[in-house]
C-alpha cells in the first residue's frame, strides 16, 4: 500500500538522568546519545519497515544536522521526493531528558519543518496514496499547517476519498488546546494519549471527552493510556484493548507513540478491526521503547503476528 506522511524530521539529543535538574544546576546523564526523530520521520520509516510504499513529506536547513535526521528514512526506502530543503532556517532538533520513573522535559524547535512550502504539495501525491498520515505538530502554525490543511482537503474530496489519520502530540495540543479540534475532528482515523485527549476537548474525563468528540462529529479515534493499553472508540463501539507486554527491557519511550500510530495505520489499512489493529500497535509501540531512540528498533510483520496470536 502508499502512504503520504506529513510530520517532522529531527535530530533528537536524549538525556536520561536521575532528576530534572532544578534551574542553575548541572547534572550528568547515566546515558547521552543522539538519534534521528521526529513523528514524520519515526511514522514514515515504521511504515517502510512493514513494508509499504512511503512518501514523506517534510523540511530539513541545509546544514550536516539534515543528513543526520534523514538517516533512517533513506535506509528503510521512505521516498523523499517530498522533502524539501530550507536556505535559512535549521534543521529541527529536540533535546529530550528523561528519568527512570517516566518522568520527561523536552526543549523543541520546529525550525525548517515549519516552513514545508504548500505551493510544492502535488495533488497527485495525495490522490495516489492508500492513505495519508498526519501528525498534529504539522497543523499548529506556519506554512506546514497550510500545507497539511492542503492535503487533508484534497484527501477528502478525491473522486475515492482518501482515509487520513491524525496523531496528536502533547506539544500541538499544548500549543493550540481546544481550537486544534477543528483541524482534527474531519480525520478518519484519530490518535492521541489521554492527556492529549482531555486538552483537546476541554473536558476532565475520557468518557466525557469521547462524548465530546462524537458531539463534535469524529469517526474513529483510538487512545493511549499507557499501561493499560489503547481504548478505541467509533459511534458503535467503545473497547478497552489491553497491552502487549514487550520482549526485553523498556529503556526509553521516546518515538514509541509514533511508533504506534504508524502501526494502527497498518493494521486499520491491511482489514483488521479497531480492537486488532489497535493490539498490534499496543504491541509495537511497546517494543520500540526496548531501544535507545524513536526509530531504533524495526517492527516487523512477525513482530505483529506474535503479538496478535498471544
Amino acid at each position: 500500500m502508499k502512504f503520504f506522511v506529513i510530520g517532522d524530521v529531527t535530530v533528537d539529543h536524549l538525556y536520561h538522568l536521575d532528576r530534572i535538574p532544578a534551574p542553575g544546576q548541572e547534572v550528568s546523564p547515566t546515558r547521552a546519545t543522539m538519534e534521528p526523530g521526529g513523528a514524520g520521520g519515526t511514522i514514515s520509516v515504521t511504515l517502510a519497515r512493514l513494508g509499504h510504499t512511503v512518501t514523506l513529506a517534510a523540511r530539513v536547513g541545509q546544514d550536516p544536522f539534515a543528513e543526520y535526521a534523514l538517516g533512517r528514512v533513506r535506509e528503510s526506502g521512505v521516498l523523499q521526493t517530498a522533502i524539501q530543503q530550507d536556505p535559512e532556517h535549521l534543521t529541527s532538533t529536540i533535546t529530550v531528558m528523561q528519568t527512570p520513573d517516566g518522568q520527561r522535559a523536552m526543549i523543541s524547535h520546529g525550525a525548517a519543518n515549519r516552513q514545508l512550502d504548500p505551493a510544492r504539495l502535488k495533488k497527485k501525491d495525495i490522490e495516489g496514496a492508500d492513505a495519508v498520515v498526519i501528525s498534529a505538530y504539522s497543523l499548529t502554525e506556519g506554512p506546514q499547517r497550510d500545507y497539511a490543511l492542503r492535503a487533508i482537503e484534497i484527501a477528502r474530496g478525491a473522486k475515492k476519498p482518501v482515509p487520513v489519520f491524525i496523531d496528536l502530540g502533547t506539544g500541538a495540543v499544548n500549543k493550540v488546546g481546544t481550537r486544534l479540534m477543528a483541524d482534527v475532528i474531519a480525520a478518519d482515523y484519530l490518535t492521541l494519549n489521554q492527556h492529549e485527549l482531555l486538552a483537546l476537548t476541554g473536558t476532565a474525563s475520557i468518557s466525557a471527552a469521547l462524548a465530546r468528540l462524537g458531539e463534535a462529529g469524529a469517526r474513529r479515534v483510538v487512545v493511549k493510556v499507557g499501561r493499560m493499553g489503547s481504548i478505541v472508540w467509533s459511534p458503535e463501539e467503545t473497547e478497552l484493548v489491553d497491552a502487549v507486554p514487550p520482549e526485553g527491557q523498556v529503556v526509553d519511550s521516546t518515538g514509541a507513540g509514533d511508533t504506534f500510530t504508524a502501526t494502527f495505520a497498518h493494521a486499520a489499512l491491511t482489514g483488521l478491526p479497531l480492537a486488532q489493529a489497535a493490539r498490534a500497535a499496543n504491541a509495537a509501540g511497546a517494543l520500540a521503547a526496548t531501544r535507545f531512540g524513536a526509530q531504533a528498533r524495526p517492527i516487523t510483520p512477525a513482530d505483529l503476528e506474535r503479538a496478535l496470536g498471544r
